[in-house]
């Protein structure tokens, strides 16, 4: 049947919707360049210009009925509704002057009680199969009564924004109107910012339902224990959730109802620079027919791919439907959580390997997010450096992040969970970075219980609970002031870290709870005790 696109302002007659894998891959073969079909069956496709997100382009429209709601700064610029239609008339125009279009219609949202409906309209068959895999897909049935969406995404990548356009910052616009209900793309062909622009949607949507949204990756024991990873770039989130005794939920974007943890989406975007059957075999399997491969060298001979080669960019990742996972839990909904684990890359050598958190330290630490950078990983980057997000994800957040912790300590408390700190990144003074047959060997004690009536020993900063012992692990590991050469120099790196941890909470603590704020107020009297 043919698809009437009019109420979008598209009057394209070749609309190609929800196209199968085999049929994108003809289109894809015939109409894109540099395209080609690796030796493991998926498709290699060059994202142009921009190889990953633009978050100082993203722009959300203020209105007067959400803008009291978002937390407007650096993460969430505004624009005028003028602006936002005069973007979207402009990626209407070019749209409509393609010969044909393709449509992506699915599901952000694996519990059907919560979920919402996405329409995605591109002229790229690299945007089209992107989607097909990361919404979830829809039955035949499904597709039949698909009906009106509740968002549509316009992603006009190929042409640029008007940089002279008030509010434009660049030829790269990504415009979000929570009114309108609808997602506009221009001057990026990165396919990240759709899944990314949904995810933001979701962050604004579920709060208001009292459902919390959240960005890290659950797994699931063979007794339906469940556990969340939250996590920043290389913590370990993706390696850590992809067990082979677990089953996976998701690995990126989820949200926490009444009922449960449900997945958002129907794919995973994994990154996979260095990929190897010996790191991340799961994820090397699940690249096959349907998978996307973005921004790869692939051999022009054998049509193999070199994972390590970065000359394209650093950011080379894979998405592929979650069922290519041999562990996914499909569907991917699940229970009330167990434990929560936050994942740090700690490279001033200071936090334990494991450590149990209070309540409010779960909200405290949420808010932080923390990992640091190591000397040496960057060009200019000579001492260890403190990044921080907000609740792990600030890139996506539409609210306050103080609501965000809010709904997960209320959650947490109703449904009795355990929370856990885990540094994956340098214990002691000697660079070395924890060993991942330890770090696998703490979240293997965490599932299976082994630390929760174990004595603990509190750390004299941050006031961190640590575990005498572990399964797997030596003892001395768990207390990283014994793998310090000087015990002053311990002190000066704990001080140094709860400064920056300090400074970084300052900048949230009048919007947060009492319970909050004398966490941060502790740790400051503990460093200056220590000082």
């Amino acid at each position: 049947m043919e698809l009437d696109l009019s109420s979008c302002g598209i009057e394209v007659r070749d609309i190609r919707r929800n196209m199968v894998p085999a049929v994108l891959y003809e289109d894809a073969l015939r109409n894109e360049t540099a395209t080609k079909i690796t030796d493991s069956g998926a498709i290699a496709i060059t994202s142009g210009e921009k190889t990953g997100r633009s978050p100082r382009d993203k722009r959300i429209a203020k209105m007067r009925s959400s803008s009291h709601d978002i937390w407007w700064g650096s993460v969430n610029l505004p624009i005028d509704q003028h602006t936002f239609e005069i973007n979207r008339e402009r990626a209407r125009d070019y749209l409509n002057t393609c010969d044909h279009l393709y449509v992506v219609d699915g599901y952000a949202g694996w519990d059907p009680r919560y979920r919402i409906k996405v329409r995605v309209i591109c002229e790229r068959v690299y945007h089209a199969l992107f989607m097909r895999n990361m919404l979830i897909r829809l039955t035949d049935k499904e597709l039949e009564n698909f009906g009106q969406p509740d968002y549509v995404v316009y992603n006009a990548g190929m042409f640029p924004a008007n940089r002279h356009t008030t509010y434009m910052s660049s030829k790269t616009s990504i415009d979000i109107s929570f009114e309108d209900q609808e997602i506009v793309i221009l001057g990026t062909q990165y396919a990240g910012e759709m899944k990314k622009g949904i995810f933001t949607i979701m962050h604004y949507v579920m709060p208001q339902k009292g459902i919390l949204s959240m960005h890290c990756s659950a797994n699931q024991g063979a007794k339906g224990d469940v556990s969340l990873f939250f996590g920043l770039s290389g913590t370990g989130k993706t390696t850590l959730s992809a067990d082979p005794n677990r089953s996976l939920i998701g690995d990126d974007e989820h949200c926490w109802s009444d009922d449960g943890i449900f997945n958002i989406e129907g794919g995973c975007y994994a990154k996979v620079i260095d990929l190897s059957a010996d790191r991340e075999p799961e994820i090397l399997e699940a690249i096959r027919f349907g998978s996307v491969l973005e921004n790869v060298v692939v051999d022009p001979v054998t049509h193999a791919v070199d994972y390590t080669d970065t000359s394209l960019t650093e950011n080379t990742r894979a998405c592929f439907p979650i069922e290519y996972m041999r562990n996914a839990k499909i569907p991917c909904v699940a229970r009330h959580p167990s434990n929560i684990i936050f994942l740090a890359f700690d490279a001033f050598g200071f936090l334990p390997p494991v450590s149990r958190l209070t309540p409010e330290q779960v909200m405290y630490h949420f808010i932080s997010g923390y990992t640091a950078k190591v000397a040496g990983t960057e060009v200019g980057v000579h001492e260890p450096v403190a990044t921080f997000s907000a609740c792990f994800g600030a890139a996506f957040l539409v609210w306050h992040p103080a609501k965000y912790a809010e709904l997960l300590a209320t959650k947490m408390r109703n449904h009795k969970v355990n929370s856990w700190l885990v540094n994956t990144g340098i214990v002691g003074d000697g660079n070395q970075r924890i060993k991942l047959r330890y770090t696998r060997a703490i979240i293997d004690a965490i599932h299976s219980g082994a630390l929760l009536d174990v004595p603990t020993v509190r750390e004299p900063i941050f006031d961190l609970e640590i575990p005498t012992n572990c399964p797997g692990v030596p003892d001395d590991l768990l207390f990283t002031e014994r793998a310090w050469s000087d015990p002053d120099a311990y002190q000066r790196a704990g001080r140094q870290l709860s400064i920056l941890f300090s400074d970084n909470f300052a900048k949230f603590s009048d919007r947060c709870a009492p319970e909050v704020i004398s966490v941060s107020r502790k740790i400051l009297e503990n460093e200056t005790c220590k000082g």
